[in-house]
């Protein structure tokens, strides 16, 4: 699954050489895989692995995952991708992903991700595995331990903005705003919003706005 043909039809001319493997169908973003799937389900042909990117139109990676492993749950999925944040690392392997490899990898280590899944193992890009291998080490802290969405939460939280505000603003309920908020304060190790305000304006993420001077008194 891949938004490029030409990748598409480059990966499958290499696994269909290949004895012990047969690709099955394609699909160019997250929607058609399901529907694809959704028609191989009905005629019993599900896949044991999908090979599928992180960036595709109409439906991204983690959900697509997420909404395969939900309908699919014997459906192994390996991302090949070219992008290896750990966030991303993160959401992926949350979602129930069982392998993650890079753009660069070669040939033979997409077909071992392949095999390693459909036998109900993980495999993971060697330089995937090192970066979760230094945050089990050296945990991130600060700024650094935040994900994206949870840096935009914590500029909300600056500006003031109440859970329902942040939940309007980004689009999510009010739950799940309140879980970000509370996510945030636990990874600053902070035990209030006024704490975490002001670490936001002390790393810049936010001006500094003083309070308006009141009338003078003699």
């Amino acid at each position: 699954m891949d938004d490029h043909a030409v990748v598409r039809r480059g990966i499958r001319a290499y696994l269909d050489v290949l004895d012990d493997m047969e690709v099955a169908e394609e699909a160019a973003n997250g929607q058609e895989a399901l529907a694809r799937l959704d028609w191989m389900a009905v005629n019993h042909r599900l896949p044991d692995v999908v090979l599928m990117d992180l960036l595709m139109p109409r439906m991204d990676g983690p959900t697509t995952i997420g909404a395969i492993k939900q309908r699919y749950p014997e459906v192994q999925i390996v991302v090949l991708t070219s992008f290896g944040e750990m966030e991303r690392v993160h959401a992926a392997l949350a979602q129930g992903a069982a392998g993650y490899l890079l753009k660069d990898a070669e040939a033979g280590e997409v077909v071992s991700a392949i095999r390693a899944a459909a036998r109900g193992e993980v495999f993971l890009d060697p330089a995937v595995a090192r970066g979760l291998t230094q945050q089990i080490v050296s945990p991130p802290t600060g700024l650094a331990a935040l994900t994206g969405r949870e840096r935009d939460v914590l500029v909300l939280v600056a500006e003031g903005r109440s859970n329902q505000q942040i939940a309007d603003e980004l689009v999510i309920s009010e739950r799940t705003a309140r879980t970000h908020v509370s996510n945030v304060l636990r990874k600053l190790r902070m035990t209030s919003r006024t704490q975490a305000a002001l670490f936001a304006v002390h790393q810049g993420l936010v001006p500094h706005q003083p309070p308006e001077a009141g009338p003078h008194r003699a």
